[in-house]
């Protein structure tokens, strides 16, 4: 057989899994990594000091603020931007940065959105192209743009996002409580068991039950812009 004649070698996996791989990282350069989501400050006022109250506020989060607010508008902006539909991306986006409970909050939101915006177009994503310079775009916004258009069904693709800001807090809880890399992967486990779970819930949620009550994140976000000492930016 003749180099020419050679079939290609079957690979099983599907390139909207790679998409989440890329997406979803925390080595995707837009910044993650100076966020912390209040983390700091929990961590500074004691509410925060072991894997077991990491893993608590961890998990809370993602299962109140994440799947009830940022999960559930993010499968809307999933099917505007599959639609084509400007007007209701638009809404979704600005419900979703009105939602944010303190300017660092608000801050960290739209300045990750800008900069996937931006990793997107430069890899030649023509709809990015038309959010550069803007300081309005959600990060779940962005997110769910990349998604569709790398073809990741809205199923996996809300997976991948509360996956993704659940390693992101696992990451920044190494760094503040101090937690060991075997915790980390402990609590990471547990966000792994409960993924099924909490995004059925975040598809399940109407129009009209939007809306997240985390009063702790609200409180250490708002009192960390005045912590003296800080290693994050929110």
């Amino acid at each position: 057989m003749s180099h020419a004649e050679i079939a290609p070698p079957s690979f099983p996996l599907p390139p909207a899994l790679f998409a989440i791989l890329r997406f979803a990282s925390p080595s995707l350069p837009i910044g993650t990594f100076a966020y912390s989501r209040g983390l700091e400050y929990a961590v500074h006022a004691g509410w925060v000091t072991d894997e077991d109250t990491a893993r608590d506020w961890i998990l809370g989060l993602v299962s109140h603020s994440g799947v009830q607010l940022d999960g559930a508008v993010f499968t809307r902006l999933h099917a505007a931007f599959a639609d084509g539909d400007t007007t209701r991306t638009e809404h979704w986006n600005s419900f979703l940065i009105a939602s944010r409970e303190s300017s660092e909050l608000r801050l960290e939101d739209t300045q990750l959105g800008a900069a996937l915006m931006r990793l997107l177009g430069s890899a030649g994503v023509a709809r990015a192209t038309g959010y550069a310079g803007r300081e309005d775009v959600a990060y779940a916004t962005a997110f769910a743009l990349a998604m569709v258009e790398h073809q990741v069904p809205l199923e996996a693709a809300l997976g991948a996002l509360l996956w993704a800001q659940a390693e992101s807090q696992t990451s920044a809880a190494l760094r503040l409580v101090p937690l060991g890399q075997t915790s980390g992967q402990r609590i990471l486990s547990r966000v792994i068991a409960l993924l099924p779970e909490l995004t059925a819930r975040s598809l399940a949620v109407t129009d009209d039950a939007i809306g997240a009550f985390a009063p702790a994140l609200a409180l250490g976000s708002a009192l960390h812009e005045t912590q003296y000492t800080r290693l994050f930016r929110s």
